[in-house]
């Protein structure tokens, strides 16, 4: 009788999580993580960064970084939120930006969720535009950071893959078939 109270009690300390799905910078999250392990699932902010934006919120709204983040309230969601979108014009260090000089502006940016993907996508342009190496690579579809390619990195059909002794098999069958149509 005594441990089924201590199991209510227990259970009734926990807080209770608001909703399973919270979405954030276009993205849905599941509630029962922490704020920093789902920070992680944003497309563009990685472990150190999510670190580093816990520790602002921490700082500046107050929030614990071990809070299950389907327990936050909707203005918490929010300044979350605004945390991540705005991550440059808070104290975290640029090191940590993802678009660091831009080309464009010359300013440290960092991008997340959709904003990088399309950026991404027009700096690959860009590069084929200018027909720089790199967008020749992307042109052409072969690999761009100077990976080999002797071995790896083969697309279509596989061809002029044989051993030595099926080549010479093949190639005393063709001259034989020759001959014979000679005759």
């Amino acid at each position: 009788m005594a441990k089924e109270t201590k199991e209510k009690a227990k259970e009734e300390a926990k807080p209770k999580v608001q909703g399973n799905i919270v979405r954030m910078a276009g993205r849905d999250i599941n509630g029962d993580k922490k704020i920093s392990e789902a920070l992680r699932e944003i497309k563009g902010i990685g472990h150190t960064m999510a670190h580093a934006i816990s520790l602002h919120l921490k700082s500046s709204a107050g929030l614990d970084y071990n809070l299950h983040i389907g327990e936050l309230t909707d203005e918490q969601i929010a300044k979350v939120d605004s945390a991540v979108r705005d991550a440059t014009n808070s104290s975290i260090p640029s090191y940590l930006f993802n678009r660091r000089m831009e080309m464009q502006t010359g300013k440290d940016m960092h991008l997340v969720g959709t904003d990088l993907i399309v950026k991404e996508k027009q700096d690959i342009d860009n590069d084929i535009k200018l027909q720089t190496w790199r967008g020749i690579r992307h042109r052409t579809g072969q690999k761009v950071r100077g990976q080999r390619t002797r071995s790896t990195g083969r697309t279509g059909a596989t061809i002029g893959v044989m051993k030595k002794a099926a080549k010479q098999q093949l190639a005393a069958a063709a001259t034989a078939t020759s001959a014979a149509e000679k005759k």
